[in-house]
């Protein structure tokens, strides 16, 4: 199997920033493993599970001519003799990282025997994010390649541990080598697979967030060399002799007893045939890591507990013809993630910057690595793992920060992460009138809360929903989706093997059947018609809650619980007015008449309560005089098509259809939020922002990135710029040590503050940007000029937090 090698090696070779931590192999909430102090060399540190704990993955290569043994990936050089006589210890130049939404490529300079020969060897790994292909992207499974390029012989050899399947190191493992029979296929690669699992599954277990139950398939092509073994020997050997002996150890153990790796090498023999000069040779080899799971949940589905199904094992009828189709599918699954990354890329840059487009990339892999696909083709599901806070199931006000990515990236996969939160509610498993935080306390059990105590956020729950089944409504109707949902899978896609003629989701190739999905004014209304009952019973809740909420938590929880919260009205008022468009697009007039007359009395009542006295800024509380907030929720506002006047709403229609417009048969005579409430907010972010970004609000320094993004979407360019900066400069400077953190502090070193947050999905967030330049036609953005008609005003935070105090005598009557 042949590639563009230098297309593959130069995917992804442009990164702005140098984030601290990155992706390499990230697919789910268990197949998730990343580069630790990725600003040091790749062998300072072994690579790590999202959590930060050791994962057992190790990579070097040796040149023959030389004796050389070079460390790349992991402490292999741990387990070598620094002072062997046969080979000598040396560490390569190393060129860097650089990574894309997709693909993360470590890049060395490997000396040769002389100066003018030397190898350049890449590591790309490839976690493939392609939004026309569900079915693939369902695969839990990542790929990496080594590339090499020079005029030396170089031998490369990996290994992985029992890491990969389990948490506790007590717990014994089992392996085998497996090696299907010669494919029917003359195009289908030959390969060999290490399968590792734990002796004694634990099904829907965790043990530090790590499952208990899966098996691990490591693969490779069947001409590389193999053997399991003690970690020590296999690593010595390899130096001695830059080979595998072909041989597997039966001796079952404990993870780290005489620890057992599971390993590959490969010869290149770039010097063949050389008389004199150095004439380039380039090669390569592929690896794949697969994480086989079933079930992969349990879920209180309308039937009952039901075990889930991955999503795949609707396709293949063995786990062994998974690996062999997704080995050998790699050209056409690099093509679709490219076609994703370079789209991603050229918005996000339009959008914002060159470091905005490196943040974008950055997040995108961290949001589906909390997520598991499962269903069926024609009505698939997406689990999602409320990572590192506290593992919560498909976590509302996890998924709702986390929505501007899949609104950008393909809508559906919202609607599938909507489904069973709205399904089982429907079911009469939820005993609240509001929405449900969770499906479950702990991931993987979505057992649900049939007593009704789950974590306390009505108010915030209630606006989440109704806000993102709106803006998925908008996505129906107007078909918003971009041009790289429709990928096709080009000339090397191989078709699926049994292709079911009645498989209708997806076409023989594995990409998403486009004109089998219904869109338009119809899928909006059947989509919100069937759960309409929870969506009216849910804005009951916010009509009598929502203007004054009583003493709660919000989705920032760890902030603590607070009465009469500004931002949190905001978005229950704004989640009543999402409501009159949904009653709206499913032909309840009257309804829709009445919720739309309750927001506006609400949001006019809002600006009374929450804004302070010399109207220069929001205050966290409607009674916390002398207090400010970030109203991240006024975002939504804009999302949703609310803050387009009439006049602009006059010329929607005429012309290219080229979005999505406002929906529902009436609009009101003005924008729902006042332009003098957008401006007002986008002054004092300026003013208030600190070294490394926005905080949340005045009682901490520590802010949310996700937030942020939300916050600068609506705000001029120059604030936004602002804000954008900051983050990036934080991106680049912080001394957090796990994957993405969206929780931080504003000053100092930019740390944990006292609260670790990693890997959320929530960074979803950062694509807040490119969710509202889709919204509206454009419109939404078009709305916002306004912003950059005027200079920021000057303010004096200090004063304005003063002049909101009121007298002492009304503090008396208080």
């Amino acid at each position: 199997m042949r590639f563009n090698l230098i297309t593959l090696a130069t995917l992804a070779s442009a990164s702005t920033l140098t984030p601290n931590v990155v992706p390499l192999i990230v697919r789910n909430p268990y197949l998730s493993t990343w580069l630790f102090h990725a600003r040091d060399v790749p062998w300072e540190n072994w690579p790590i599970f999202w959590t930060g704990a050791h994962v057992g993955f190790s990579v070097m290569a040796s040149v023959p001519s030389t004796g050389t043994v070079y460390p790349l990936l992991g402490r292999p050089q741990d387990s070598l003799d620094p002072h062997h006589r046969t080979y000598k210890i040396t560490y390569p130049d190393y060129l860097g990282t650089t990574f894309d939404a997709s693909t993360t490529n470590l890049t060395y300079q490997i000396a040769g025997p002389s100066s003018e020969k030397s190898v350049r060897l890449t590591l790309s790994f490839l976690s493939p994010i392609t939004p026309s292909s569900t079915f693939r992207q369902a695969i839990p499974a990542a790929y990496l390649t080594v590339l090499v390029e020079g005029c030396v012989d170089v031998d490369v050899y990996t290994d992985v541990n029992g890491e990969w399947v389990t948490g506790n190191r007590d717990n014994v493992i089992k392996w085998d080598l497996y090696e299907p029979p010669q494919p029917k296929a003359a195009w289908a690669a030959v390969i060999k697979t290490w399968k590792v699992a734990r002796a004694s599954e634990e099904h829907l277990t965790e043990f530090n967030d790590r499952a208990e139950w899966g098996t691990l398939h490591f693969s490779a092509p069947v001409d590389v060399h193999h053997q399991s073994g003690i970690s020590a020997h296999l690593r010595q050997h390899f130096a001695e002799k830059g080979y595998l002996r072909n041989e597997v150890d039966k001796d079952f153990r404990r993870v780290m007893q005489d620890e057992p790796v599971f390993a590959f090498s490969k010869s290149f023999r770039l010097a063949k045939g050389q008389s004199k000069g150095c004439p380039t040779k380039t090669d390569q080899v592929q690896f794949t890591f697969a994480l086989i799971q079933d079930p992969v949940v349990q879920f209180a589905s309308a039937r009952g507990l039901t075990y889930m199904k991955p999503l795949w094992q609707s396709y293949f009828a063995a786990e062994d013809q998974l690996i062999a189709y997704h080995y050998n599918d790699f050209q056409t699954a690099s093509s679709l993630a490219r076609n994703y990354s370079d789209q991603l890329a050229i918005d996000a840059f339009e959008s914002g910057s060159a470091e905005y487009q490196d943040i974008a990339a950055l997040s995108a892999r961290q949001v589906l690595g909390a997520t598991q696909f499962s269903g069926t083709p024609d009505d698939p599901i997406l689990f999602l793992k409320e990572i590192s806070s506290n593992g919560n199931f498909q976590t509302v006000d996890v998924i709702f920060p986390a929505f501007p990515f899949f609104l950008y990236t393909n809508p559906r996969w919202l609607g599938y992460l909507l489904e069973p939160l709205l399904e089982h509610q429907l079911s009469g498993q939820y005993p609240n009138d509001y929405s449900m935080h969770d499906l479950g306390s702990h991931f993987p059990n979505a057992t649900g809360h049939s007593d009704g105590n789950d974590e306390y956020m009505p108010v915030e729950e209630c606006g989440n929903m109704l806000i993102m089944g709106l803006a998925l409504a908008n996505s129906l109707k107007y078909n918003t989706e971009s041009a790289f949902v429709h990928a096709k899978a080009g000339e090397h896609a191989r078709p699926i093997d049994n292709f079911g003629a009645w498989w209708t989701a997806i076409d023989k190739f594995g990409v998403d059947r486009r004109e089998k999905v219904m869109t338009g004014p119809k899928a909006a209304e059947k989509w919100l018609s069937k759960s309409y009952k929870l969506w009216k019973q849910w804005t009951g809740y916010l009509v009598r809650e929502s203007l004054i909420p009583h003493n709660q938590l919000c989705t920032d929880d760890f902030a603590g619980w607070l009465a009469n919260q500004t931002n949190l009205a905001l978005k229950g008022i704004i989640g009543i007015k999402a409501m009159s468009e949904i009653a709206d697009i499913v032909g309840e007039s009257e309804e829709a008449k009445f919720y739309r007359n309750i927001s506006k009395t609400y949001i006019e009542k809002w600006q009374e309560y929450g804004i302070s006295r010399d109207q220069t800024h929001a205050k966290l509380a409607y009674t916390w005089y002398g207090s400010w907030t970030t109203i991240y929720n006024l975002y939504a506002d804009s999302l949703l098509c609310f803050h387009i006047s009439d006049k602009d709403n006059s010329d929607y229609g005429k012309g290219k259809d080229n979005g999505q417009k406002p929906l529902g048969a009436r609009y009101e005579d003005h924008v729902f939020i006042p332009n003098k409430v957008y401006q007002m907010q986008s002054d004092w972010y300026s003013a208030v922002l600190q070294q490394y970004g926005l905080p949340l609000d005045s009682r901490h320094l520590y802010t949310k990135s996700d937030w942020e993004f939300f916050a600068a979407a609506v705000t001029s360019k120059k604030t936004r710029t602002e804000i954008l900066t900051t983050v990036a400069k934080w991106v680049n400077e912080t001394e957090t040590d796990r994957p993405f953190t969206d929780l931080y502090e504003t000053e100092g070193n930019g740390g944990y503050p006292g609260i670790y947050f990693m890997a959320r999905p929530v960074v979803g967030g950062h694509f807040a940007f490119l969710a509202l330049e889709r919204a509206c036609g454009g419109k939404a953005v078009e709305a916002l000029e306004f912003l950059d008609r005027y200079r920021p005003r000057e303010i004096n935070v200090k004063q304005a937090l003063l002049a909101d105090m009121p007298p002492r005598n009304e503090i008396k009557d208080l």
